[in-house]
């Protein structure tokens, strides 16, 4: 899978991507993850890419034209187009079903804001699709595309070990995760619960399920309101 990235700081994509799992996956070739600078398109020779908005206020704004060049030297050879997606806070809110969405995708460009914006005209042009990773504003665009990365690149086959290795994650089937435990046995007076140790698969299963339920129904009740099959499986295993 393809991601240009359209930003004003490239070398903060290509420190942290290029490590851990994303980082072996770009070296498996399962990824491709293209940061272009926004400033190498300016048309001035002082790389200016922001000016005063028009009818005031503070701040500066994004000009059009070096974002529109920088899209189009991705664009103009292709004999597709890949789908644009500007990281804003008035974006649609980034779930695990939008990723598993944007998964299908094989080629994403993500456009990076700053100051106060982008000139709109630029993103009636060429955006597609904006989103959010949450009710709250940063200083640029740049961390959000790379939650957005992250999080859809565990899901490309082949990035992750296998499909169990996120398929039974928070979220991924509408459940926050059951608890983990791992060695040793006993840590400051607490045991791993004895079910685990049982080597009966199917105990291990439900008990697994019941605890993600429960979990879920603590820490994420929002999860759970208007959806009758879980309520019934809550009321029926009486978590509440």
């Amino acid at each position: 899978m393809r991601f240009d990235v359209l930003t004003l700081f490239p070398d903060m994509f290509r420190h942290v991507l290029g490590e851990s799992i994303t980082g072996r996956a770009q070296e498996k070739g399962l990824l491709v993850i293209n940061p272009i600078d926004i400033r190498d398109f300016t048309s001035n020779k002082h790389r200016k890419v922001d000016d005063y908005p028009f009818g005031g206020g503070k701040g500066m704004v994004m000009t059009a034209q070096p974002i529109y060049d920088a899209y189009m030297s991705i664009v103009k050879e292709l004999d597709y187009k890949p789908k644009l997606i500007y990281m804003s806070p008035q974006g649609r809110p980034l779930t695990q079903k939008l990723a598993i969405e944007l998964k299908e995708e094989k080629h994403l460009i993500l456009l990076c804001g700053h100051y106060e914006g982008i000139d709109e005209r630029v993103i009636e042009e060429i955006v597609d699709m904006e989103v959010s990773i949450g009710d709250y504003v940063l200083t640029g665009g740049e961390l959000p595309a790379m939650v957005l990365i992250d999080c859809i690149s565990r899901l490309v086959p082949g990035v992750l070990p296998s499909e169990e290795a996120y398929s039974e994650e928070s979220h991924f089937n509408g459940l926050l995760e059951y608890p983990q435990y791992t060695r040793p046995y006993e840590f400051n007076g607490k045991k791993v619960p004895d079910v685990l140790l049982s080597g009966h698969h199917a105990n291990i299963n439900k008990w697994r399920r019941e605890q993600s339920l429960k979990r879920t129904l603590q820490k994420r009740p929002d999860l759970v309101e208007g959806n009758k099959e879980l309520q019934e499986e809550i009321k029926k295993l009486k978590l509440y």
